[in-house]
This record gives structure tokens, sequence and C-alpha cells, in this order.
């Protein structure tokens, strides 16, 4: 069996996996609506529903990636940035929380903590790491991922931008708008993220299959 066989996706399970994703994106959206309408005053907060949204698809995330670096040693550094990458991620989206009830900027220690180690690990093999990336370009989760990153960190960033908003807006402008922007668009970037460590976990278990088949 060629190497790469197992990367690809039969188009009956990719059609069945998009349409999944498909309900799973609309179900967050009518999640969206239903804080919007019924929740005036938490809309759009830490005591809202998006944002405690946003941190389950990271750790839903973080232990999919977890559980794909135990299936398969394909991929050991660019799993462990992954990981190192949600789960940073998911530190600062409690950050509220950590800097009432722990200390004033506990979550940059914590993400510290977390970060740098893995960084050190990943610049130290750095050609293995290259290697790595330019497999995982390659996926489908990969696609995915560099997706929800760049929506995430960037898109998301500058779309929800106050003065981009108050110059649309003029004089009707209402800070809830900014705070719907920045937070939707979040939330769909976490949840390209989400499903690329989905696609990434049954990629593995692929390679894996392949791996047992080949002993065979």
């Amino acid at each position: 069996m060629p190497e790469h066989s197992a990367d690809r996706i039969a188009f009956r399970y990719l059609c069945l996996r998009g349409f999944g994703y498909m309900l799973l994106i609309a179900a967050l959206l009518e999640i969206v609506l239903f804080e919007a309408t019924h929740m005036p005053d938490l809309r759009f907060t830490e005591r809202g529903l998006t944002e405690p949204l946003q941190s389950l698809l990271l750790l839903t995330g973080t232990i999919m990636a977890l559980i794909a670096r135990r299936l398969d040693d394909r991929l050991p550094h660019l799993t462990l940035l992954l990981i190192g990458l949600l789960g940073a991620s998911l530190i600062r989206e409690q950050d509220a929380w950590l800097d009432e009830y722990v200390f004033d900027g506990a979550w940059q220690i914590l993400v510290s903590l977390l970060v740098l180690p893995i960084l050190f690990v990943v610049i130290r093999h750095g050609r293995a790491f290259a290697a790595e990336l330019e497999r995982y370009a390659m996926t489908f989760s990969g696609g995915l991922f560099a997706a929800g990153f760049l929506g995430t960190y960037v898109f998301s960033r500058l779309y929800g931008r106050g003065d981009m908003w108050k110059a649309v807006l003029g004089e009707h402008y209402v800070r809830v708008f900014k705070d719907a922007a920045e937070e939707v668009t979040e939330l769909f970037g976490y949840t390209l993220m989400c499903i690329a460590m989905i696609e990434l976990l049954l990629l593995a278990r692929r390679w894996r299959q392949q791996r047992l088949q080949g002993r065979g």
C-alpha cells in the first residue's frame, strides 16, 4: 500500500463528514441567536453562551490532538505544537476567571509554562518539524486548521476592531455590534480548528490501521 494512500478520504465519507460539520456550525449559530435574543444583558460576554462554546471547542480540539498523538507517531513535533497552541488558547479564554479567582496575570504564567517547553522541543528538532509540517499541510486537516487559525487570530481581531464598527455605524454605534462581530468570527475560527483536530484524529487512525496491516 502506498505510504500516502491513508491520507486520502473516500468521497462518500467526505460528504457525510461535511454534512455533519455543517450541522455543527448551524447548531452553534442557533445557540448564538438564542443568546442574542434571550440574554440581552449577558450576550457576548464571559457569562453568555458564545465564550463558553469557544472554550468547549478548544477543549475538544486539545483532547482530539492528544489522542491523535497517541494513536500514531508520524507527526510528533507538529501534534505537540498543536496541543500547545490549542491549550494556550483555552487558558487565554479563561483569563477573566483566572484574574478574579486566582490572581491577576495568572493566565500569562500558565500559558508560558505550557508553551515555552513545547517551543524549545519544536525548535530543537526544527528539521523534523518542517518535514512534518510539509506533510500536514497537504491534508484536509491541515487546510482546515490553517483557515481556522487565520480566521481566529487575524480576521477576527481585525474585523472586531471598535474603530471599524464606529466608522460603519457612526452615531448608531453600540459596543455589542463590535463584540458580536469579534466573538462570532472567533467562534467560527475555533470551530474550524476543532474540526481540523477531528480530521487529524481520523487521519492518525487510518495511519495506525495502515501500519498494523503492513505488519500483518
